[in-house]
């Protein structure tokens, strides 16, 4: 069994200035609600042992929010594919990983999250809000095995129900 743990960007800053999309930092409340979900992940046993993020501000900003937050540590790749792609590129990327690794996280964003996600447990409608993060359990040996329809959603919890 395998563990994925996705977590999407925390609000990010529209009034910040910014040249492109990828730039957009998080606001305020992004860093707050990031800090708040990394405490959570690592009070309930939830520390990944890898890290793919997306190469965007906002995802990399949340990602070391999350990690300050929860005071755990793990290695990180970036990857512009998690910006881009949509479902089967970033499953294609989780089917990379190196079986060593049991927890994997992804840090990145919407409407992408969401497609996964219910590709992943086999459909239904997802809603994943800012600074969510969900913990999909694979029933695969090896991340090559990973496919459509093979996870189990344990949950899906957004900052607003962190204490």
């Amino acid at each position: 069994m395998k563990t994925l743990l996705l977590l999407r960007h925390g609000k990010s800053d529209w009034d910040a200035d910014f040249d492109h999309d990828h730039d957009r930092p998080l606001a305020k409340r992004g860093r707050k609600a990031a800090n708040k979900m990394g405490r959570f992940l690592a009070d309930v046993g939830q520390v990944p042992d890898r890290i793919l993020c997306s190469t965007a501000v906002r995802a990399v900003q949340t990602l070391e929010h999350a990690r300050r937050g929860g005071a755990w540590e793990a290695p990180v790749r970036t990857s512009e594919v998690l910006y881009e792609a949509g479902a089967d590129g970033l499953l294609a990327e989780i089917q990379r990983e190196a079986d060593t690794t049991t927890t994997l996280m992804l840090v990145g964003h919407e409407p992408t999250w969401s497609d996964l996600l219910s590709r992943l447990i086999g459909g239904g409608e997802i809603r994943f809000p800012t600074a969510a993060a969900a913990r999909v359990d694979l029933d695969v040996l090896q991340w090559r095995e990973a496919a459509h329809g093979k996870g189990q959603l344990i949950w899906l919890i957004p900052p607003r129900l962190v204490g």
